[in-house]
């Protein structure tokens, strides 16, 4: 049997402090928890499924995906609305991530 996924009491004292309501504090510990089993299903993979980092990465990257950047929600909202010139899709894209 594995040991299960706790978090260290330092950290959840952290959380009750930083958060005002324990929805907030369960929220919190629920992402941590499966943040970590995430990277033990990494580790897992890289030891004994010889994976390579790059792969095990990609995997991070899927379960875990960046949201959009605000550039990249504004451009596809642009796809909602009539800009005959281009002139507003332009200038989202001459704009820096």
């Amino acid at each position: 049997m594995t040991n299960p996924i706790t978090p260290p009491p330092e950290l959840v004292e952290q959380w009750m402090q930083a958060h005002s309501t324990k929805y907030e504090l369960a929220r919190e510990a629920a992402q941590w928890g499966a943040d970590q089993e995430l990277v033990a299903c990494g580790n897992y993979l890289k030891q004994c499924a010889a994976w390579e980092e790059e792969d095990v990465i990609e995997f991070y990257n899927y379960r875990r995906p960046k949201p959009p950047s605000l550039k990249e929600q504004a451009l596809d909202r642009c796809n909602d609305y009539i800009d005959p010139d281009g002139i507003i899709r332009r200038a989202l894209e001459a704009l820096d991530d």
